[in-house]
């Protein structure tokens, strides 16, 4: 391939390697640089250079290229002595000028292989560095979001299992409402979010769920108003617990004082690629700003995910005063891929219908 690069024809080399005079010579070129190229590749690159030892390393590359070179001269020699020409005929010198041989010929071709195949070597171990980088670099990614998704669920699963246990003793026929309820939010979490994206519906029924077990534990001048567009919530896709978070942490730091109006309200508003969603919460002075801080895991936890599964797809506004609470939450969602079946469903489905309207039956 060398010198089909050098000479252009290849039947032109093929002849003059392995018909001619010169076929020893050539063998000694592909003998002695295949053992140089593949020592530097095999022992001295692993050994040396992809252990930090670059003096030695360049070192030992210079010497090998040089003692390449030298064993490939002989082989003029042998070529000369195997055919039926003289030295002289055969390469326009004299047999004692084996420097020039040396200098000329064998140490920039020995070289330039050994170049040739160290940056072959060098640019395939960068690649798969960079591929073994990215895999790591995804599997870690994975992790971390399995681990704050399953932070958040035994940290709610304690505030709902206390909150049913207050009501044991204050209402047993709300505690046994709210054990219901309680059932079906931990058969979301077990069975129905364990995908990365799931229907916007189901995280919506397990929001509706967990702000009835709220309503039933807490005091009755808490005023919760919930208004939610019920407009393409089989449509759109969202990862698990996202708008959750939001919603506990104003059940969390709701005021609760009796002398004043306590309030919350949850608000949420899609189109067919975007949701809106805000929740608000009155608050007592003294704490306003434990709730600025997020001093709690979940809301931590649903930043860190929102930058990991939503890079730059969402916005997040947060207003705080002495009296009240705001988070307001804007998202760019895609498409589930249950809807886009049930759609080429009923696309197929009209298709069919159309075309029997043109099958005209046919009486004996």
């Amino acid at each position: 391939m060398w010198w089909v690069v050098l000479v252009g024809n290849p039947l032109t080399v093929a002849t003059s390697i392995f018909t001619s005079a010169y076929a020893f010579k050539y063998s000694f070129y592909v003998i002695f640089q295949a053992i140089g190229v593949y020592f530097n590749l095999y022992y001295l690159i692993p050994k040396f250079l992809e252990k930090g030892k670059y003096v030695q390393y360049i070192s030992l590359v210079i010497t090998t290229i040089i003692c390449t070179a030298i064993l490939i001269v002989p082989g003029y020699y042998v070529s000369a002595w195997l055919s039926d020409k003289t030295f002289f005929e055969l390469y326009q010198r004299d047999p004692s000028n084996y420097f020039y041989f040396f200098q000329i010929n064998t140490l920039p071709s020995s070289a330039a292989s050994m170049t040739l195949g160290m940056s072959v070597k060098l640019a395939k171990n960068w690649i798969q560095t960079k591929r073994r980088e990215q895999e790591l670099e995804k599997e870690k990614l994975e992790t971390e979001l399995k681990f704050l998704k399953y932070q958040f669920n035994p940290h709610f699963l304690f505030n709902s299992i206390n909150s049913i246990f207050f009501l044991i003793h204050k209402n047993p026929d709300m505690a046994s409402a709210s054990l219901a309820k309680f059932s079906d939010l931990l058969r979301y979490q077990l069975y129905e979010c364990n995908d990365s994206q799931i229907q916007l519906r189901k995280e919506i029924d397990y929001l509706e769920n967990f702000i009835e077990l709220e309503k039933l534990r807490q005091n009755n001048n808490i005023d919760v108003n919930v208004q939610i567009d019920q407009r393409y919530l089989d449509q759109l896709e969202i990862a698990p617990f996202i708008l959750m978070t939001f919603v506990e942490n104003a059940f969390k730091h709701v005021s609760k004082d009796s002398d004043k109006h306590n309030w919350i309200t949850i608000k949420l508003k899609n189109s067919p690629e975007q949701l809106l969603f805000s929740v608000s919460n009155s608050v007592s002075g003294n704490k306003s700003t434990d709730v600025v801080s997020y001093g709690g895991i979940g809301l931590k936890n649903v930043k860190r995910r929102l930058d990991l599964i939503y890079p730059d797809q969402y916005e997040l506004d947060i207003q705080s005063s002495t009296e009240s609470f705001e988070v307001k939450f804007k998202l760019q969602l895609t498409e589930s891929a249950f809807s886009k079946d049930v759609q080429k469903t009923r696309q197929l489905e009209t298709e069919i219908i159309n075309q029997e309207e043109f099958i005209i039956p046919i009486k004996n």
